[in-house]
């Protein structure tokens, strides 16, 4: 009988030899699942067959974003086109440790689970855990706060770019003079220095524009009390870059009685109210977005892998993003639904339709 590392290092043989054919194939449903770079590379897996157990190990958990993405993941995961092929679906929020984190997709590897997907709480420190899921023949998808390898899958908007995006809308409303204030997520997350580079990369070559940055942790009531101390410590700001909290943000300008001035800001429903509700006294916003549904953009691409198929290894999702100029009720943000609610959750070329009313509602509870 052949033990069972035999077997081990012959299952890793035929996935890097599947990989390696795999870079000139035609990738599976291209419309979805876009190569994030001409240079991306292709992962192809053999096929296993369904119902399949998957796992959701994410780290921080201490806002309402996070608990959409379990929301929409779960809501998802139940779907017609979906429910079929999956057998289990489990899980875990293990905070801001990384050992922790890593813990816990150790033991879904070791519980046989087919799938991981993996909001990673540092873009580093995962490549012995990620070789002894690819030795178990597990497939890892990362996402949203992305983890630094080429050998597992990983599904994100450009972060990078959300950056430049709002630096190159500061620069046309702002000018090229004048204080901003930036308002961080959390730190060390790879979405936090990811915007942070892009957003730099627009504006430092201004030496005119001076920064304040605080850290609001993606979370209205921190970066509500983060923007208040700012304001009282420093007066007036020309700008504002809110990675997330961007309702707090403004509500601490609302509240300190200082003028409107242009706002870049995440995809809150609260944000967005604020911005159509007062655009005309002056408080001019970009609301950017990082859609809570990737979580199910991750889970097709994970199912998707596990039948076979051949995808992107890193898979690009547009941005969506609306401004002052175009938000309308009912489409891009909903008065009648809560301030916290993140309004782009839907993926139209994925096929991937998550009710807003549904998913609001669900934030509120926990996992």
């Amino acid at each position: 009988m052949k033990s069972i590392a035999h077997h081990a290092l012959l299952s890793l043989a035929i996935l890097t030899a599947l990989n390696s054919i795999a870079t000139a194939a035609d990738t599976y449903e291209p419309e979805c699942f876009k190569p994030f770079s001409p240079n991306t590379k292709t992962l192809h897996f053999p096929a296993k067959k369904p119902p399949y157990r998957i796992a959701l190990a994410n780290g921080f958990i201490g806002n309402t974003w996070r608990i959409e993405m379990i929301k929409a993941l779960q809501a998802y995961a139940e779907s017609p086109e979906m429910k079929p092929l999956i057998k289990e679906l489990r899980v875990t929020s293990t905070g801001t440790d990384v050992a922790a984190q890593i813990g816990a997709i150790d033991n879904f590897i070791n519980s046989g689970y087919d799938a991981i997907l993996i909001n990673a709480v540092s873009p580093t420190a995962f490549k012995p855990v990620i070789e002894r899921a690819k030795r178990a023949g597990v497939i890892l998808v990362a996402f949203d706060n992305i983890i630094d390898s080429d050998q597992i899958f990983l599904v994100n908007e450009d972060m990078v770019e959300m950056g430049r995006m709002a630096g190159r809308w500061l620069e046309k409303e702002m000018g090229t003079k004048g204080g901003v204030l930036e308002v961080r997520g959390v730190p060390g997350n790879s979405v936090d220095q990811d915007r942070h580079k892009g957003f730099h990369e627009i504006l430092d070559k201004y030496p005119d524009i001076k920064f304040v940055e605080v850290v609001g942790n993606w979370d209205d009531g921190t970066a509500q009390k983060a923007s208040a101390d700012a304001i009282a410590a420093h007066g007036h700001f020309d700008g504002v870059y809110t990675q997330g909290g961007s309702t707090g943000t403004v509500r601490a300008f609302i509240d300190a009685k200082q003028p409107f001035i242009p706002v870049v800001g995440e995809g809150e429903n609260g944000f967005r109210k604020l911005v159509a509700e007062h655009a005309k006294d002056g408080l001019k916003g970009l609301s950017l977005s990082q859609s809570p549904g990737l979580s199910a953009i991750s889970l097709k691409a994970a199912v998707a892998a596990l039948q076979g198929h051949a995808l992107p290894q890193f898979i690009a999702i547009p941005l969506p993003w609306a401004d002052y100029t175009t938000l309308k009720a009912g489409v891009n943000y909903f008065p009648d639904l809560s301030d916290d609610f993140f309004v782009a959750t839907g993926f139209e070329p994925c096929g991937v339709k998550l009710d807003a009313a549904q998913l609001m509602n669900a934030a509120k509870t926990k996992q």
